[in-house]
């Protein structure tokens, strides 16, 4: 009874003839990923060569000339700017985290060292004391175990100030210390760094996304956690309230972190707020990828790309990620 029946569909708007070839689709494409949006994290150590970081294959903590060849290598493919986490020795991590201000400190040197070999390189910084604490949190520590808001405050302003003096071109504070974006910007200012721009961590949740990192720093809380400064995964509308309070006290540019999980944050900061909207695809995010290639669960090169896509699309102009170099290289091959 179906035999020679067929059926006209009447619809003159069909979205398919818009993806029918990959020209017509790229005349479609709403959205677009460039190594300019990179920002390309980077461990590096007092060591004497560069370590494996186990939990996160491809990453390794830098010794100051593998540090140099690494940065010459991003710039080779395009990638612009690089973010420095150091791993403290056990010996330097204190209570007071002063090491994080020290002119000879591990940081320094190597914004020195860097700025004098890269000049074109832009040179980002991370302000918190967890690398530098004895206590692993990113703040000071009372007896009672509270994380201290505005002692802590008094410690970073030397941090910035410190990288500020060294070559750091944009200081990113991670701490979530309530406050410490206008008393950076008031102590940079003070000090004559006008021109060093504030990238904060506006939203940074206490998230479980975080274990490579702090496997590859060492800086895991020695008690405790961090749900007390840093944000409820449960949160979104918080995150506008840091946001507004961040762009009032001088913050040129605004981060969510993780980034791969809260899309929906990144994407409501970009509709409330006109600065560039910064997102760090975390390492738990990087290892998961990875793993999963490795297993050859998935494609590891379309799942990386297609992931730093959406987070693109959902409004970070830019990405903190430790694919940048092979993101950048997979997209100058034709993605």
């Amino acid at each position: 009874m179906l035999a020679g029946m067929s059926y006209r569909l009447d619809q003159p708007q069909r979205p398919r003839r818009n993806r029918k070839n990959a020209v017509v689709r790229a005349f479609s494409r709403e959205t677009s990923l460039s190594p300019d949006s990179f920002i390309y994290p980077l461990f590096i150590h007092r060591g004497r060569d560069k370590e494996p970081i186990g939990s996160m294959p491809g990453c390794f903590r830098l010794d100051p000339e593998s540090l140099l060849r690494e940065a010459e290598a991003a710039l080779e493919d395009g990638i612009r700017s690089i973010v420095l986490f150091p791993k403290t020795e056990d010996e330097l991590k204190t209570k007071d985290g002063h090491e994080a201000y020290n002119s000879e400190g591990l940081v320094q040197l190597s914004l020195r060292a860097l700025k004098k070999r890269f000049p074109e390189l832009l040179l980002v910084t991370d302000v918190a004391l967890d690398p530098y604490s004895s206590d692993g949190h990113d703040g000071l520590v009372a007896a009672d175990g509270r994380i201290l808001n505005d002692e802590t405050v008094n410690v970073l302003i030397k941090q910035a100030v410190s990288q500020a003096e060294a070559g750091a071109d944009v200081i990113a504070p991670s701490d979530m210390m309530d406050g410490r974006v206008g008393a950076i910007r008031e102590a940079l200012d003070d000090a004559g760094h006008t021109d060093v721009s504030i990238l904060s961590y506006t939203a940074k949740y206490a998230s479980a996304f975080y274990g490579p990192f702090r496997d590859a720093l060492d800086s895991a809380p020695k008690s405790g956690d961090k749900k007390t400064y840093q944000m409820d995964p449960a949160n979104w509308r918080e995150a506008i309230r840091e946001a507004e309070l961040d762009e009032a006290e001088g913050a040129d540019m605004l981060m969510v972190k993780p980034a791969g999980p809260y899309l929906d944050v990144i994407r409501t900061l970009r509709e409330v707020s006109e600065l560039p909207i910064a997102a760090y695809q975390v390492s738990g995010e990087y290892a998961m990828i990875k793993a999963g290639g490795q297993l050859g669960w998935v494609d590891e090169r379309r799942v990386a790309l297609e992931a730093l896509l959406a987070i693109k699309r959902a409004g970070a102009s830019i990405i903190l990620t430790y694919y940048a170099r092979q993101a950048a290289q997979w997209i100058r091959a034709g993605g």
